[in-house]
């Protein structure tokens, strides 16, 4: 059944490369690969395909330079980067420079597809939806909110806790699930990390972050997002 989504495959080790390919077509997806760093970033910008496996060490480029640089020309969908390094160090280091997750090698084929299928999920754009509440504006495709006429830039990750928030309004949501919606399958980021993401999203968002209108915290639970008309 084809799946109607492109997904590159960046790796120089062959065998590798040949059995993810062979896997995800037999998924259902369209597959286009290289084994180059600067093949890749050609290759990411001109296809823009919708997840990107990118190994981290490459002949040409690092995978971490190609995701930044790819980053920075606009390119928005996932990137998993595929490593070696299993540090967490690493990974966090990595979310700074555009990675959407981490799978480590060797991996099993089915959680390679299981994460897939999850990002596919949750962080495609389905469409142009607009989100509202108050006088702001949330345009998710662009990483963006728009009030009184500005435009305010969101991170990925803050673009992604907003948006499910969004599609969730009224609702007490743990931070599980927030952690498995922002970071994915195989997440093992800690909740410090997302509360700190939280603290972040609300000076954006709010009048006053230090007393939410809109993000507000449910204790021991998580967060809650209330988009009541008591907003001036």
């Amino acid at each position: 059944m084809s799946k109607d989504i492109t997904i590159a495959v960046v790796e120089d080790d062959e065998n590798l490369r040949f059995l993810v390919a062979h896997r995800l077509q037999a998924e259902g997806y369209k597959v286009v690969q290289t084994s180059n760093g600067n093949e890749a970033e050609e290759l990411i910008i001109q296809q823009m395909p919708a997840v990107v496996l990118l190994d981290w060490m490459l002949p040409g480029k690092e995978g971490i330079d190609v995701c930044e640089s790819v980053r920075k020309a606009g390119f928005e969908n996932i990137i998993i980067m595929m490593t070696a390094k299993s540090q967490d160090v690493d990974k966090i280091d990595a979310y700074s420079y555009g990675v959407t997750d981490y799978i480590t090698k060797p991996f099993n084929m089915d959680v390679l597809v299981a994460m897939i299928e999850n990002k596919v999920r949750f962080f495609l754009p389905k469409n142009n939806d607009v989100y509202s509440f108050g006088n702001t504006e949330h345009h998710p495709n662009i990483h963006s909110l728009v009030r009184d006429g500005r435009k305010i830039e969101l991170t990925i990750l803050e673009n992604r806790i907003l948006l499910y928030f969004l599609q969730n309004v009224g609702k007490e949501i743990t931070r599980e699930q927030l952690m498995e919606v922002v970071w994915g399958y195989s997440s093992n980021v800690n909740t410090r990390t997302l509360d700190m993401h939280v603290v972040r999203l609300r000076k954006k968002i709010e009048t006053n972050p230090d007393k939410p209108h809109y993000l507000q915290t449910v204790r021991g639970l998580g967060y809650k997002f209330v988009d009541s008309e008591e907003q001036e």
